[in-house]
């Protein structure tokens, strides 16, 4: 029996890029940084629930403006996140899997991420 060189798992070169992998890439990434918006987020109930010295202590680091720079970044991870897990619903439930319509929901995904974040920043920021 011949043996046939060729390697064992499929390899970054075989491929060319799409929308689905990096969105793929993207939606893990944004789980992860979801987790330390939670921290943060459990800092500040935890600040909330202890009393006033440790809520003003909070807020002093939460107010800054420096800190609206990740708060933004973690909104748009949120709604990036809800947004491909709403498609990922989808597809368990058989929709959407025509080539076409598998892009389409991608660019779908950023652009409601988008949109999404900034109308809620302008909201919350404004």
């Amino acid at each position: 029996m011949d043996r046939v060189e060729r390697p064992l798992s499929p390899h970054v070169t075989i491929y060319r890029w799409q929308i689905t992998n990096s969105l793929s890439i993207l939606h893990r990434l944004a789980g992860l940084a979801m987790s330390v918006g939670i921290a943060f987020f459990i800092w500040w109930l935890v600040a909330l629930a202890s009393g006033d010295a440790a809520y003003a202590g909070a807020e002093r680091i939460f107010a800054n403006p420096w800190f609206k720079v990740p708060l933004f970044g973690w909104i748009l991870v949120f709604f990036y996140h809800l947004a491909n897990g709403l498609r990922h619903l989808l597809w368990d439930a058989g929709f959407g899997f025509d080539r076409a319509k598998i892009r389409i929901g991608g660019w779908a995904v950023v652009l409601v991420a988008v949109v999404a974040t900034v109308v809620y920043s302008w909201l919350a920021f404004s």
